[in-house]
C-alpha cells in the first residue's frame, strides 16, 4: 500500500485512529522520508506545531521494513512514542515489527549497587532510608529495572545510589551481568526491527564508539532525530571532558562500602576516602555559596592550592588501592575509576589548547570542571560519512531567516533535500502577538515589579492560565517573591517541585500561573484554556559571560565571521521559536503572546524574529490583549 492510500481520508490510518485527519504537509514529510530511507540520503524536515511530524516519520519507517533508530529529545517524549504513538501506527498498518525502548544506564536498577547498599545502609542519609526501601520493595518485582516504574520523582535522591555510571559499572567482571536490566536492554535493541533511544543516549553511543570500546546503537539502516534542535549542544557534551566534585564524593562513598563489606582490614582506606572528600568539599566552598559558571582560566591560578590538596588526596587513595589490587573485584574496579578521573582531571587542567572552551560551573553543593569542543562538525560529518544508512533530522525549531545554514553547518551536514512546513492552525485568528510599549529596555537591571506590573490585568483578565517565560533565574526567583500576594490565582514555580509534577498541577488547576525558565521553554505540551497567555521577559540571547559562547565567538572573529550573525542571533531565534511554541498547540486553541523586549521593534535583527515566528496578529497595545479575551469569553 502506497503512503497516499496510507494517509487517504478512508486509509488504515484514519480507520483505526481516532481523530485522524488527512494533511498535505504530513504527506509531503512521509514522502520525504521515505525517499531519504530508500536511497540512503540525508533530510531536514522544520514540520509547524500541529503537522503531525511524528506520523510522518513513523509511518514510512515502520513501511520500509528495514532496522531504524528513532531518538527523541526527551525521555518522557520517548515514552510517549514507545507506548503511545508507535502501537498505534503499527496496528494500522496490520504489521508486527519487533520494537524496543532503550535508555541510558542511569535509568536501570543496578543490582550490584543495591546488593551492596542492603548490605550496609549506614551510608545512607535517614531521609533517604524511605526512599531506598520503596526500591528495595520493587525490585524483585520488576521484569525491566526501569526505575520510571517506582512511585518517585524524576529527581529522587536515592537513585544514584541504585543506578550505575560508566564509571562504577563492573561490566562483564560483575556477579550480576547476566541479570543485568541494562544487558538485557541492550541485547533486545540489537534485535529489534525499530529502537527508541533519546540524543543523550545516541551521543554516549557515538563518544564510546569513538574511542574504540564497542557500540550500544546496532547499525541501522535509517537514523531518524527528533527535536533535533537540541542535538549540536548534546553532541558538544558528549564529545567534551567533565570532571565533578560529586564523581569523586560518589567513588568515595563506594570506597567506604568496600572497605565495610570487603576490605575490612583497611579502615586506612576508608580513612584516606574521607579525607578526600572533604578535600573536595572544601575546594567547592572556596568559590562561594551561590551557583555560578565562568572561564576556567580565570580561576586556575586561584584554584591551584586546592586542587593539589586533591591531587595529593587522590594519590594516596591510588596509592591504598593498589596495594590491595587482586583481593576485591570491587577495589580494582575503584582503582580503574580513580585512574580515569585523575588522567581526565589533567585533560580538563591543560588549558593551553585551542578549539576547546574550558569552563566551570558550581551548584550549591558541587563544582564541575569542563572542557567542550567549540565544534563538532567534523565528528558528526563523518559519522554520516562512514555510515550508508538514512539520516532524518526534524523539528518545528531548526530554520532560521527560512533556510537550515545555521543547523547544517553546527553538524556539518550536507543534506540532499530539506522542507519546510506550515503549521496548519491559523496564526491571525488564534492568537494575538503583544510587544508592550513602555517597558525598560533589556539591557537594565529592571525589576520583577517594572516587568509584571503592567501585565498584572492581563493576567486577571485571562484568569491566570499564564506561563511567564525568563531568560534568568535571577528574574524567576524575584517574580516568584514579587507576585507571591498578589493573585489571585495558584502560583507554581519552578524547582518547587519536579517539572512534570508542577506541569500536572497546573492543568489540574485550570486557572494557575506558572513561572520557568529554560526547561519550561520546549518540550512542553498544554492544550486547551489551561495556557491562554505566555509572557516572555526578553529575547534569549545567551549571556555573555558564558564561557562556551564567549569561545566560540572568539573562533568565529579569528575565522573572518560576525560572532553575533553567525552564532549568537540564530540561537536566539530557534530559542524564541521554542518558547513562544508553548502558546498554541491544537487547531482550537486561542491566546495571547506577550514578548517584553523592545530590540523586536527598534533593532534591525528584530525582523529576523519576527520571519521565524507564527503569524499572529501583532500590536504594542495591551487594550488589545484585553480586549482579545473579551471577545474570546
Amino acid at each position: 500500500m502506497t503512503l497516499d492510500e496510507l494517509f487517504a481520508p478512508q486509509g488504515p490510518l484514519a480507520k483505526a485512529i481516532d481523530g485522524f485527519k488527512p494533511r498535505a504537509p504530513q504527506l509531503a514529510m512521509a514522502h520525504l522520508v521515505e525517499e531519504a530511507i530508500a536511497g540512503h540520503s540525508t533530510a531536514v524536515v522544520e514540520a509547524g506545531t500541529g503537522t503531525g511530524k511524528t506520523f510522518a516519520y513513523l509511518v514510512p519507517a515502520l513501511k520500509a521494513g528495514k532496522k531504524v533508530v528513532i531518538s527523541t529529545g526527551t525521555k518522557a517524549l520517548q515514552e510517549q512514542l514507545f507506548l503511545k504513538d508507535l502501537p498505534r501506527v503499527r496496528d494500522a498498518l496490520g504489521t508486527a515489527p519487533a520494537l524496543s525502548l532503550l535508555k541510558g544506564r542511569a535509568n536501570y536498577l543496578c543490582l550490584a549497587r543495591l546488593k551492596a547498599r542492603e548490605a550496609d545502609t549506614n551510608l545512607l542519609d535517614p531521609a533517604l532510608l524511605s526512599e531506598f526501601t520503596q526500591v528495595s520493595r520493587w525490585a524483585p518485582r520488576t521484569d525491566s529495572g526501569d526505575i520510571a516504574e517506582l512511585p518517585l520523582p524524576e529527581d529522587a535522591a536515592i537513585f544514584p545510589h541504585v543506578t550505575s555510571t560508566a564509571d562504577n559499572c563492573l561490566g562483564r567482571e560483575c556477579p550480576y551481568f547476566e541479570d543485568c536490566y541494562l544487558v538485557k536492554a541492550r541485547k533486545k535493541a540489537m534485535d529489534a526491527d525499530l529502537v527508541v533511544i533519546n540524543h543523550h543516549l545516541f551521543f554516549a553511543d557515538m563518544a564510546i564508539r569513538d574511542t574504540g570500546f564497542g557500540e550500544l546503537i546496532p547499525k541501522a539502516d535509517a537514523v531518524i532525530f527528533d527535536e533535533a534542535h537540541q542535538l549540536p549542544d548534546i553532541a558538544c557534551q558528549y564529545f567534551g571532558e567533565s570532571v565533578s566534585t560529586r564523581q569523586i564524593q560518589d567513588l568515595c562513598k563506594d570506597v567506604e562500602v568496600c572497605v565495610r563489606t570487603e576490605l575490612k582490614d583497611q579502615r586506612q582506606l576508608a580513612l584516606a576516602a574521607e579525607r578526600l572528600a572533604t578535600t573536595t568539599m572544601d575546594m567547592r566552598l572556596g568559590l562561594g555559596d551561590e551557583p555560578q559558571k565562568g572561564n576556567l582560566r580565570q580561576i586556575e591560578r586561584g584554584l591551584a592550592p586546592a586542587l593539589g590538596k586533591v591531587n595529593a588526596d587522590l594519590d594516596f587513595v591510588v596509592e591504598v588501592l593498589k596495594a590491595n589490587l587482586g583481593r576485591s573485584e570491587s577495589a580494582d574496579s575503584l582503582y580503574e575509576r580513580l585512574a580515569v578521573i585523575k588522567s581526565r582531571l589533567a585533560r580538563v587542567l591543560d588549558t593551553g589548547k585551542l578549539g576547546f572552551s574550558y569552563w566551570y560551573e558550581t551548584t550549591r553543593r558541587h563544582l564541575s570542571l569542563n572542557l567542550t569542543p567549540l565544534s563538532v562538525a567534523d565528528k558528526f560529518a563523518a559519522l554520516v560519512e562512514a555510515q550508508p544508512a538514512a539520516w532524518v533530522f526534524t523539528s518545528a525549531t531548526l530554520a532560521v531567516d527560512e533556510g537550515f545554514d545555521h543547523f547544517c553547518s553546527l553538524l556539518g551536514l550536507t543534506p540532499a533535500k530539506t522542507l519546510i512546513l506550515d503549521s496548519p492552525f491559523d496564526y491571525p485568528q488564534q492568537g494575538l502577538w503583544v510587544v508592550p510599549r513602555n517597558m525598560p529596555e533589556p539591557n537594565m537591571q529592571r525589576s520583577a515589579e517594572q516587568l509584571l506590573a503592567p501585565l498584572l490585568p492581563l493576567i486577571q483578565k485571562v484568569g491566570g492560565r499564564t506561563f511567564v517565560l525568563f531568560t534568568s533565574h535571577r528574574m524567576l526567583n524575584q517574580a516568584a517573591r514579587w507576585l507571591e500576594d498578589k493573585l489571585d490565582f495558584p502560583l507554581f514555580v519552578q524547582g518547587t517541585a519536579p517539572k512534570r509534577t508542577l506541569l500536572e498541577q497546573f492543568v489540574e488547576a485550570g486557572n494557575g500561573v506558572l513561572l520557568g525558565t529554560g526547561s519550561f521553554w520546549e518540550g512542553v505540551d498544554v492544550r486547551g484554556e489551561a495556557l491562554s497567555c505566555v509572557i516572555i521577559d526578553k529575547l534569549p540571547f545567551g549571556h555573555p559571560d558564558d564561557p562556551l559562547l564567549q569561545a566560540r565567538s572568539e573562533d568565529c572573529r579569528l575565522k573572518g565571521e560576525d560572532p553575533f550573525a553567525t552564532l549568537q542571533l540564530p540561537q536566539a531565534v530557534i530559542a524564541l521559536k521554542q518558547g513562544a511554541g508553548r502558546l498554541i498547540r491544537d487547531g482550537s486553541d486561542r491566546g495571547v503572546l506577550v514578548i517584553c523586549d523592545n530590540r523586536l521593534v527598534n533593532r534591525p535583527y528584530g525582523q529576523t524574529f519576527v520571519k521565524s515566528l507564527p503569524p499572529f496578529k501583532r500590536t504594542r497595545d495591551l487594550d488589545q490583549a484585553l480586549a482579545f479575551f473579551s471577545e474570546s469569553s
